[in-house]
C-alpha cells in the first residue's frame, strides 16, 4: 500500500513539474520528416502528431512554417522528436520534447502496438504515447511575466485587523448570551435530598428531510462536448454511412431512418441515434441508465 501511495505522489510531482516546464514554451515544432524514417511524413506520423498536439491545446507548427517570433527566438518552442524503439514483432514509440539547447524537457510513456500494418501500428503506438499529456492542463506563460516582482501593500491593514477582531469577539459574546438564555428556559431540574430530577427541553435538530421535488428524467442529460473534436468523415454505404477518422478507422455506422437527418447509430460499444440540432450533429445514447448527448464533428 505504501509503495502504491509513493508511486502516486511521484506521478503527481512529475506531472506538476512537467506542467511548469511546458508552460514556458509557446510552440511545439513538428518535423515533416523524422530521423527514424527515409521519407517525409512516412506512415502519416508527422500529420498525426501535429493533429494530436493541437487537440491537447498546444500551438503546433511544422518545422518549415515557423511564425516570425519563433524564427527570431528559437527558444519559444520545443521540437517533437519521435523515438522509434520498434522490434520485429511490435512497434514502440516515445515522443520527446527537445528545447533550443538540445535538452529533453519532457518524454512520454512508451506506446506499443502489435499491428502488422505499419501505418496502423504507428498510429496506435503514437496515440498511446500521447496519453501522457492527458493530465497536463497546458497554458503558455511568458517568462517575462513570471519574473515580474510582486508588490504587496500593508496600508490600513492594522486598522482592518482590529475591526475584524472586534467584530469577531462581539459575535462570540452574543452567541454565548443566547446560549445561556436558551439553556435556562429549556432545562428543568431539581437536586434535593428527596428528589433528583432533570429534564432537558432544548430543541433537537430534526432528522426529517424535506422531500425534494421530482425532476423529469429527460432533464437528467449529460452533454459531452470537447474543445477540439476529431473529424469523422462520412462514407456512403447501402444503408446509410460509415464514419471514419483520419487513421482511417471506422468509428461509427449510421443507418437511415424514416425521418431526414435522423440516423440509427452504432459503435463497437454503444447504440443510439444521431440527429442534427442547431447546425450540430448530436449522438444520443444511454450510459449507466443516464441519457448522454455527445456532439460530433462530421464531414459529409
Amino acid at each position: 500500500m505504501k509503495t502504491v501511495i509513493a508511486i502516486l505522489f511521484a506521478f503527481i510531482g512529475l506531472s506538476s513539474y512537467a506542467q511548469e516546464n511546458l508552460d514556458d514554451y509557446k510552440y511545439i515544432i513538428v518535423p515533416k520528416k523524422f530521423d527514424t524514417f527515409k521519407n517525409m511524413n512516412e506512415h502519416q506520423t508527422s500529420t498525426l502528431i501535429k493533429f494530436l498536439f493541437t487537440g491537447k491545446g498546444f500551438t503546433t507548427v511544422y518545422d518549415d512554417q515557423l511564425p516570425d517570433d519563433l524564427k527570431f527566438n528559437r527558444c519559444l518552442g520545443v521540437v517533437a522528436d519521435l523515438q522509434d524503439d520498434s522490434s520485429m514483432f511490435s512497434t514502440k514509440t516515445i515522443i520527446n520534447l527537445i528545447d533550443c539547447n538540445d535538452n529533453i524537457v519532457f518524454s512520454t510513456m512508451q506506446g506499443i502496438s502489435k499491428e502488422k500494418e505499419y501505418k496502423v501500428a504507428y498510429s496506435e503506438a503514437i496515440r498511446e504515447s500521447m496519453r501522457s499529456f492527458n493530465a497536463i492542463n497546458y497554458s503558455y506563460t511568458d517568462k517575462k511575466d513570471k519574473d515580474k516582482p510582486v508588490t504587496v501593500s500593508f496600508e490600513n491593514d492594522v486598522k482592518k485587523l482590529d475591526e475584524s477582531k472586534a467584530a469577531k469577539i462581539l459575535k462570540e459574546e452574543k452567541a454565548k448570551e443566547k446560549d445561556k438564555v436558551t439553556k435556562s428556559t429549556a432545562v428543568i431540574s431539581e437536586q434535593t435530598e428527596k428528589a433528583q430530577y432533570y429534564k432537558d427541553q432544548t430543541p433537537v435538530t430534526s432528522n426529517i428531510k424535506k422531500a425534494e421535488p421530482k425532476t423529469s428524467v429527460l432533464k437528467d442529460v449529460e452533454v459531452k462536448k470537447t474543445v477540439v473534436k476529431d473529424i469523422w468523415y462520412a462514407q456512403a454505404t447501402e444503408t446509410g454511412y460509415q464514419l471514419v477518422d483520419s487513421s482511417p478507422k471506422v468509428r461509427m455506422n449510421l443507418m437511415k431512418s424514416s425521418v431526414d437527418n435522423i440516423y440509427i447509430a452504432k459503435t463497437d460499444a454503444k447504440n443510439g441515434m444521431v440527429y442534427q440540432k442547431d447546425g450540430n450533429w448530436i449522438f444520443e445514447y444511454y450510459e449507466n441508465d443516464k441519457l448522454v448527448q455527445e456532439e460530433l464533428n462530421i464531414k459529409f
